[in-house]
């Protein structure tokens, strides 16, 4: 059994990749859309992962259904996962082009925030916890993740 790619369901594409691309720093790899299904999917991975071969690239799958929906929820599906090399760099990157951040990384190690749709991320800081950092140390939780 090989990893392939985790789906969300998008209500907005532009929103979405503005979110995942732009701000979280994912990129595109490739995308589909389909005429007959009325939909359009998008696959995105980290700068990291991009260049290794596509059956070996994990991916997050942004689906975007062309006919409008509502989707409820999103913290019941879990969340996607992303060790980052500076949590503080990242967070702070994050705060500044207006992404809450409902989990701050008190700790050094861990933080959550959420896409436009609600999908719940925990970014986790690769190798060893960092030492504590203003504001992060002291700032409360905003919302669920």
């Amino acid at each position: 059994m090989r990893y392939l790619h985790t789906m969300v369901r998008v209500s907005d594409l532009e929103s979405a990749l503005d979110f995942y691309c732009a701000k979280l720093g994912l990129a595109e790899i490739r995308r589909q859309e389909s005429e007959k299904g009325r939909f359009t999917l998008v696959f995105l991975a980290t700068p990291e992962d991009r260049n290794r071969s596509p059956e070996d690239c994990p991916m997050v799958e942004l689906t975007w259904n062309w006919d409008k929906e509502t989707y409820g929820g999103g913290r019941n599906f879990g969340h996607l996962a992303y060790a980052v090399p500076d949590i503080y760099a990242l967070c702070e990157k994050l705060t500044a082009a207006g992404v809450t951040i409902n989990r701050p990384p008190r700790d050094g190690h861990m933080a959550f925030i959420r896409s436009p749709d609600g999908i719940s991320i925990e970014l986790l800081q690769e190798g060893e916890r960092l030492p504590p950092k203003e504001p992060w140390a002291s700032m409360p939780n905003t919302g669920s993740w």
